[in-house]
């Protein structure tokens, strides 16, 4: 495969919204769609009225319209405004998805990709979280039937999804086990997806995109490619500097005076070692300067994945305002990273960026009513009567420790599905007119947008950002 050489980071969800994944494919790198609460975006934007048409006309594209009617029946809004927020819900993922939420996944999957590979040949690649195991067999299913290029998986071990894929690309339906806790190893809890339970005439073959696993040590790299069910294309490795979702330090977790995880030299990648496996890779977090792209090739990576960068350009998915605040504080050196060792339900340290208004702050935190109505970051556990419960730290404190887990777990656990959702526009007000506050996720290293900014202004493109990282070390403005 002719792999592109930088990366756009798939940031969800729904910064990197088709907009974004586009404008980066028409420069000629891989251009990213965010996978995650892809079916709770395509509802929300509907019942805004869907500003500009774009739903409708990806809706219009996909090849069975008595499946897009049920969907414009149950969400679309035509009177709706960008300043609608009391959204109808969609259906909670379950180990037994109803035919409505397999519908919304599929559709929502196919039209972002669509979108995003609307008028060009450029390449575009969606991500996904192994973590969300649940929404993931329908989500790929709708991304394929779209024609994505690659599709990229993170935060966890995806060693099942290169075989979906081969079964998928054959025209056959496919399954992955579902991670339960409390269950004994040997107990499965299979979770198949079959195209004809949302399609009337399913096509016999699909093209099989490329697949990139996100690890972030050379232990799980190795064990990618060594037992994966299908092939690997290629290894994103990530570094602890990267935003989002960070892998735990190896080790006894330690943490600085300030509360963030000390992460060490067994934290490092050895990038010799990766050059040794023999398939490309790509390095993530910090690699973000002028000169960057051709030290990491020079260093035998194929390329670079960037995130923040393109985070806060133009055509990203963040409320403008969010990120002219953003971009002003980091312009102004003030924007300060803090990698929370548990503010995310799953468990993982998380990076978060401190902003007046937003729930990186605890005062915002402690202002909010806990609820769990999306539910992504639920976790599966074996109830005492053999069933299968759901659990998330960020749900009312009290309903989490009635379903076994601590108070301790749940303390600082911040609802991810719903600041994400809120930070692009799509923020669920209550009664009483509690509007969801945002969470915003940057890496920690702001150097290189700083200087970004001291280039173009603080209103730069995807086109600003790829040149940039092109651009060789030293360059002057």
């Amino acid at each position: 495969m002719n792999h592109p050489r930088i990366i756009q980071g798939g940031m969800g969800a729904g910064v990197s919204d088709w907009r974004l994944a586009r404008a980066v494919a028409l420069e000629g790198e891989m251009g990213v769609v965010s996978g995650t609460a892809l079916d709770s975006i395509l509802a929300r934007r509907l019942q805004q009225g869907d500003p500009g048409g774009h739903m409708q006309r990806g809706l219009d594209a996909f090849p069975d319209q008595a499946v897009v009617e049920r969907i414009r029946e149950r969400y679309f809004r035509p009177e709706g405004t960008p300043e609608f927020h009391r959204f109808s819900g969609t259906p909670m993922p379950v180990v037994d998805p109803p035919r409505e939420l397999q519908e919304l996944l599929v559709v929502a999957n196919f039209l972002e990709i669509y979108l995003a590979k609307e008028g060009h040949h450029g390449v575009v690649g969606v991500n996904y979280l192994e973590k969300i195991q649940i929404p993931n067999p329908a989500s790929i299913y709708g991304a394929m039937l779209a024609g994505v290029d690659y599709v990229l998986m993170g935060a966890g071990i995806p060693l099942e999804i290169p075989g979906l894929l081969d079964s998928y690309a054959r025209g056959e339906g496919g399954e992955i086990n579902l991670a339960v806790e409390g269950a004994p190893r040997s107990e499965a809890f299979p979770l198949r997806f079959d195209p004809a339970t949302v399609l009337s005439s399913p096509p016999g073959e699909l093209k099989r995109p490329g697949f990139l696993a996100i690890v972030a040590s050379n232990v799980l790299a190795k064990t990618m490619i060594a037992k994966a069910s299908g092939r690997v294309d290629g290894i994103v490795v990530e570094d602890h500097t990267a935003g989002g979702h960070n892998a735990p330090p190896r080790g006894t977790l330690q943490l600085t005076p300030e509360g963030e995880p000390v992460f060490g030299p067994k934290d490092q990648v050895d990038i010799a070692r990766m050059a040794d496996l023999g398939v490309p890779f790509w390095l993530g977090g910090s690699r973000s300067e002028p000169g960057s792209l051709e030290e990491s090739r020079t260093a035998g990576a194929w390329g670079v994945q960037v995130g923040t960068l393109f985070a806060f350009c133009r055509e990203s998915g963040f409320l403008p305002e969010l990120k002219k605040r953003f971009l002003q504080a980091v312009e102004a050196g003030k924007m300060r990273i803090f990698t929370h060792p548990e503010a995310s339900p799953t468990g993982y340290p998380i990076k978060m960026g401190v902003l007046p208004g937003t729930l990186a702050r605890d005062e915002e935190f402690q202002e909010r009513k806990r609820v769990c109505n999306i539910g992504l970051l639920r976790h599966l556990y074996k109830k005492d009567d053999g069933t299968i419960g759901y659990r998330c730290p960020a749900e009312p404190v009290e309903a989490f420790v009635r379903k076994g887990g601590s108070a301790e777990e749940a303390k600082n656990a911040r609802c991810l599905c719903n600041g994400l959702l809120s930070a692009i526009g799509l923020a669920m007000e209550y009664a009483g007119g509690y509007l969801e506050k945002p969470l915003l996720v940057p890496g920690e290293y702001l150097e290189s947008l700083r200087t970004l900014i001291h280039r173009t202004g603080l209103d730069y493109s995807a086109a600003d950002v790829v040149r940039f990282l092109a651009s060789p070390a030293g360059e002057q403005a």
